[in-house]
Order: C-alpha cells, then sequence, then structure tokens
C-alpha cells in the first residue's frame, strides 16, 4: 500500500489541457484532493497564486484583483462563497491577461449553481474530482485491495494512511466539519440537531428507496423540510440520489430515489450495503468521466416496480439503458430482477459479486467479479 500523501490523480493531464481553452470549475466532495490537485496543476506554471474566500487576506486581495499581471496560473477556492461570484469569475475572466488561466475549486456542486441566472455560459470547462478507485488506483500505480476501500473508503487521506486508527480519526473530524461549517455556511439552518438526526438516518438506509415521509415521522419535522435538508447534503456531495429509471418501462415504477454516500465509511451496515455503495461511487464516476470527457449525456438510475422487479443501477446513454447492473455480496444465483428485465426488455445485464469462485455467463447475462468489474470503469 502505498502511504505517502504524493500521488498523481488520473484528470491533472486534461484539466492542464483545458486550462489553455478556458475557465476550469473543479468540484468534488471536501478532501477528495482537489487542493492537492490544484496546487500540483500548479507546479506546470512558472507563477501561480492560490486564494481561499475562506481566509480574510485572501478575500481582500480577491475583492481588488489585486495579483500582479505576470501571475500565470490564478487559483480561486470556495469562491461559490462570495456573493454574486458568478459575475465576478465572468468579469475576471473577460479582462484577464492572455497569459492568465483560471482554476476554480470548491467542495459545493457548482455545477447546480451555475444553472440559474448563467453568466458563466461558455467560459468554463467543469471537472469533477470523486474519491479514488480500482480504475484510477491502476492508472496511477497504486496498490490496494477491495477490503481496503471498503474500510477505508477512497478518500485520500484515509486510504493512504499507514494505521486505521488515524483514519478513524480522520472521518471523526470529516463529519463534524461536514455538519458544522459546510451545512452551516451553506444554508441558514436553524436546527443543526435536525439536520444531524437525518444524515444519520441515511447512514442506515443505504440502497433503500428513500420516504421523506416516513424520516420526517421519526425526526418530527415536514417532509418538505426533510427533502431539502437532504438536497443540502446533495449539493455538498455528501449524499447522491439514484433515481428510478421509467422511459419504456412498466408504468407502475416506484419514484422514490436510492442514497448513497461518497464516503463509504459514513455507511452503516454490512459488508454487503458497503459493497453497494461502492459500486454505486464507482459508477457515478464512470457517469462523470462519460460527462466531463467525453461528452456524452449518461446518467446512473435504478429500476423497481410495485410488483418488486428490481435490480440495483441501470447505466443510461440518451434517456436509453445501456446496461442493468445487479450487485451481490457472494456467489450467487442470478437476481430475479435482473433476470425480469433482461428477458423482457432485452436489456445487456451484468451481475457483479464481490466473492466469486469463477465468472460465467448465465442465460446471456455476464456474472463478473467485483473487482474486474470495477477495474473496467472508465474514470
Amino acid at each position: 500500500m502505498l502511504l505517502s500523501q504524493e500521488m498523481d490523480r488520473c484528470q491533472k493531464q486534461a484539466i492542464f489541457q483545458d486550462l489553455q481553452k478556458k475557465m476550469v470549475l473543479l468540484t468534488g466532495p471536501r478532501q477528495a484532493g482537489k487542493t492537492t490537485l490544484a496546487r500540483d496543476i500548479a507546479k506546470e506554471f512558472s507563477s501561480s497564486l492560490y486564494l481561499t474566500y475562506d481566509r480574510s487576506e485572501d478575500r481582500k486581495i480577491l475583492i481588488e484583483e489585486s495579483w500582479l499581471p505576470s501571475t500565470e496560473l490564478l487559483i480561486f477556492d470556495e469562491i461559490h462563497k462570495m456573493p454574486e461570484w458568478k459575475n465576478y469569475l465572468k468579469g475576471v475572466f473577460d479582462t484577464k491577461l492572455p497569459n492568465q488561466k483560471i482554476l476554480v475549486t470548491g467542495s459545493a456542486r457548482l455545477e447546480i449553481f451555475t444553472q440559474v441566472g448563467d453568466s458563466l455560459a461558455g467560459r468554463y470547462f467543469l471537472h469533477r474530482l470523486m474519491p479514488l478507485s480500482p480504475a484510477e488506483c491502476d492508472k496511477v500505480h497504486v496498490s490496494y485491495t477491495l477490503d481496503h476501500f471498503l474500510e477505508r473508503s477512497g478518500f485520500p487521506e484515509p486510504f493512504l494512511a499507514e494505521k486505521s486508527v488515524d483514519a478513524a480519526r480522520w472521518r471523526l473530524q470529516y463529519v463534524d466539519s461536514l455538519l458544522r461549517e459546510d451545512v452551516l455556511n451553506f444554508k441558514n439552518i436553524h436546527n443543526i440537531n435536525a439536520i444531524r438526526l437525518v444524515f444519520e438516518l441515511l447512514r442506515e438506509r443505504v440502497g433503500s428507496p428513500i420516504s421523506y415521509t416516513s424520516i420526517a415521522e421519526d425526526v418530527a419535522i415536514a417532509p418538505n423540510t426533510v427533502k431539502k435538508y437532504i438536497q443540502i447534503l446533495e449539493a455538498l456531495y455528501i449524499v447522491f440520489r439514484v433515481t428510478p429509471f421509467s422511459k419504456n418501462i412498466a408504468r407502475s415504477l416506484l419514484k422514490e430515489p436510492k442514497l448513497y454516500f461518497f464516503d463509504i465509511g459514513l455507511v452503516k451496515g454490512d459488508v454487503g450495503v458497503k459493497f453497494e455503495n461502492f459500486v454505486a461511487t464507482c459508477l457515478l464516476k464512470h457517469v462523470f468521466a462519460k460527462i466531463d470527457y467525453e461528452a456524452k449525456p449518461y446518467t446512473l438510475q435504478y429500476l423497481h416496480t410495485k410488483e418488486g422487479h428490481e435490480v440495483d443501477f441501470a447505466l443510461i446513454h440518451d434517456q436509453n439503458i445501456e446496461k442493468i447492473i445487479e450487485v451481490k455480496q457472494a456467489n450467487h444465483t442470478l437476481g430475479s430482477g435482473l433476470c425480469y428485465f433482461h428477458e423482457k426488455y432485452k436489456l445487456p445485464a451484468v451481475q457483479v459479486v464481490k466473492e466469486l469462485k469463477r465468472e460465467r455467463l448465465e442465460k446471456s447475462i455476464e456474472v463478473k467479479l467485483g473487482l474486474h468489474f470495477l477495474q473496467s470503469l472508465a474514470l
């Protein structure tokens, strides 16, 4: 296992190339490695300046735009916290010197903010930095085991920590900073205890359709408030939703989303639940890569009818199902839902199994070792 915090990220070259054309927005979960990657990219320039809106001295420089004209790379961190930040970036980008490049980083989903009143249209490329995955580790030559991922998650610091206790200490501080700093700074939350309770309940319901009403009853708040809190957790890259797919599929589909955590270490459940969450994060990373680097319209969804036919995941390309995926912990018979959708709709299907004696093709459905499947996903 590589124990040093110094490691390459596979997106480095793509970001460097995009900086030559436009501004780059680099987003992703807190402590996924954005700042480290940004500073690594800065080494490719003769002069660079890192400014974070969280630091008062840097805020003054940002507001006054008082950096030296010779600065080649400007790195703006957490700039979305600035009032009218989109107009600010537009102004800086439109008036910058020809030699200057702009890299914007943040742990909130900047792509959500840019959808409304988008003054940045045509001025940026979006890159989303996710936690490490087997496919990325293979590419950058970092050793790993699947169980190590399930224990530590793919976040660089706990993943690369020498001792398990160091990873555990990191996670305690990570959760506290997420809820006390990020959530409170993001929205005017009056009841921090309620959102913490929602957060804790979600940790126990990974991979199951989420009922806002059920959670509302447990926390004694309104269902709309639960929905709002989950949207905040999603906007801050703490959880992500996987919604049901309905086009050309039985009309009686359930509508509730499933929720997964970017940090597998936050999942409360057995190895099977953790493995399903890990597959979900790797599939989402695959989807983001398809969108950000190949400009292909991909989404990650799932299938579940009221009659009980269910498949864990469906990779959707251009509104059509490319592949359906069922996740199992151990060598297992084919999932009934996987067989149902495969046979009825002739959909390419794969069953991904963590512990598998041999891979096979059964009823034209791939039964694949979990690690091999994850290694095959695009970055």
